[in-house]
Formats: C-alpha cells, structure tokens, sequence
C-alpha cells in the first residue's frame, strides 16, 4: 500500500525519548512487558486449549481476547525496542504502513471482542434456560467471524486513507510507532477527508462496541438486582468482574486518543495514552482473568499437578 505520489521511502521514529540515558532503562522495562504479556497470553491460550471444561462460548473468546493481544503487541514492540538501541529508527513507507494495518486490525478487533464477551455474559446472567442455544458453536463462530471482518474493515479503511497522503518533507514521526494521528501531521497536502475517515472509523470501533456493553450490563444489572440470594448476586457479579476491568482499562486509555482533538491532545501525551492500550492493557487482559477467575485457577492447577505427577 505504498502511495504513488509520495517522494519518501521511509520514516523516522523520533521515540519515546531523546535522553540518552534513559535509553538503556527503557529498554528493559519495556522488553519486561514484553515477556510477561507473551507468557501471560500465550499461556491463557495453552491453557483454554488443553483444558476441556474451559471450552466455553465465555472461555472460545477469552482464548481470542488473548491471541489478539499477543500478536497486538508484537506489531509493536518489537519495533519499539530497537528504537533504544540503533541512533535511528528508520522504517521503510510500505513496513509503516503494513504495521498500520496490523495495529487497526488487532485494535478494531479486540474492541469487538470485548462486545461479544459482553453479550456472552447477558446471554449466560439474563437467559441462562436457553443459553447453550443462544450461545451455541454456529452463533460464537458467526460472532467470531463478525469480529475480523469488522477489524479488517476498519484496518483497511485507516490504512488506505493515510496511504493515500503525500509525505514530502519531513519524515520523522512523532512517536514509537507508525500511528494515525502522527501521519496525519507529516502529510503536506489537505487531511480533512482523512481525518473524517479516522473520526468515522474510530466512533464505529468505538461506539458499537461500547453501546452493546452498555446495554448489555444495564440489563445484566437490573437482573442480578432482582436476585434475592446474597450468594447469587455476588457469583452473578464475579462473573462480570474480570471483563469490566478490562474494558474500562481498553476504552477509557483509546477514547482518551482517538475522540480528543489535536489540541486538546497534544502528542506528546497520545504517546503515553498509546502505551497505555498498547503495552500495559495486553499484559495486564491475562493477569487480570487469571487472578478473578476460579475456573482458570483450577484449569492451571490441573495442568500443573498433571507434570508434576507425570
């Protein structure tokens, strides 16, 4: 997707930092995050994989939740790390625009993702009589496939309208990856089309999502608030607990991004705001489902004893 009517060939990462010294620090730190969030999902993965009770419809899109961050972050990092240690971070026009597909691919997705689980736990709270029906393996696969077809949609729309810019005179891009926003100031001719795309785009990835999980929850709450059983509320609740975490963690850091304008947003701090859903989110989706969730926790314990006796 390289666009005809660019002169440049590649971009510049100005990164995270200028300060030399804290370069090496950086470096580390973020190679950490790195590890924990491929451990942590990878390791939900094998787990939901080799565990036949956590095969699920809720545990089916956790096992996706967590491939999509894992492939998510190495679109980024990777590349981010080599910035604390080459001079110059230089990434070639068509290499920055294919980690722009990738990265509105596995955003626009996980945010699907997180919709679906919300209906997943309107369906198991509100109807559970008819649950293994509504939620059967045609409807999660449909949901599924939904999902990416959002996700490639909006990848290609974002992708196709940056591609679109000509990029003649400065190259150095403003942040730790080839991001929306900082493309969007590189370009030397007018960027109203494309940043109505990115409006248009970023409020349906954002807002379809984000009413389906308001709506399901409003009605999940209104049911667990009609249950007598102290006990049943609070299992309905424990249910609900690990996914509001994540998705208040997901939406809040990527609205904060996408629904500010420029001005109000400077990037300097859509920086931080990118390295929040970007690294910290995808490692802390695997601790935050482990650490809330008994079902996982007797799944690993099962894994575990198995070696142990094996």
């Amino acid at each position: 997707m390289v666009a005809e009517n660019s002169s440049l060939t590649e971009f510049i990462f100005a990164g995270l930092t200028d300060q030399p010294g804290l370069q090496i620090p950086l470096y580390f730190l973020f190679l950490g995050f790195y590890m924990v969030t491929m451990v942590g999902n990878l390791g939900l993965v094998t787990l939901i994989g080799l565990n036949s009770h956590l095969h699920t419809p809720m545990y089916f899109f956790l096992f996706n939740l967590s491939l999509i961050d894992f492939c998510y972050s190495t679109t980024i990092i990777p590349k981010m790390l080599k910035s604390f240690v080459s001079k110059q971070n230089i990434i070639l026009h068509a290499g920055c625009m294919t980690q722009l597909f990738f990265f509105c691919f596995f955003v626009i997705s996980e945010s699907f993702v997180l919709s679906a689980m919300a209906y997943d736990r309107y369906v198991a709270i509100c109807k559970p009589l008819v649950y293994m029906v509504t939620m059967s393996p045609e409807v999660c696969l449909l949901l599924l496939l939904s999902v990416y077809v959002m996700g490639f949609s909006g990848a290609m729309a974002h992708t196709g309208s940056i591609a679109s810019l000509t990029f003649c005179a400065n190259n150095v891009v403003n942040h730790f990856m080839c991001d929306i926003l900082p493309l969007l100031e590189l370009s030397c001719n007018s960027t109203y089309v494309n940043e109505l795309v990115v409006f248009v785009v970023v409020s349906i990835g954002i807002g379809m999502p984000i009413v389906t999980i308001f709506i399901s929850y409003a009605l999940i709450v209104s049911t667990i608030l009609n249950i007598h059983s102290t006990e049943g509320r609070s299992k309905a609740f424990s249910t609900c607990g690990s996914h509001i975490i994540v998705v208040s963690l997901f939406y809040g850091s990527e609205a904060f991004m996408y629904l500010k304008p420029p001005s109000i947003l400077p990037l300097e701090q859509g920086k931080v705001s990118s390295l929040f859903y970007t690294i910290v989110v995808p490692m802390l989706n695997p601790v935050i489902y482990s650490l809330r969730n008994n079902d996982v926790k007797i799944g690993l314990r099962k894994i575990l004893g198995r070696k142990i006796f094996s």
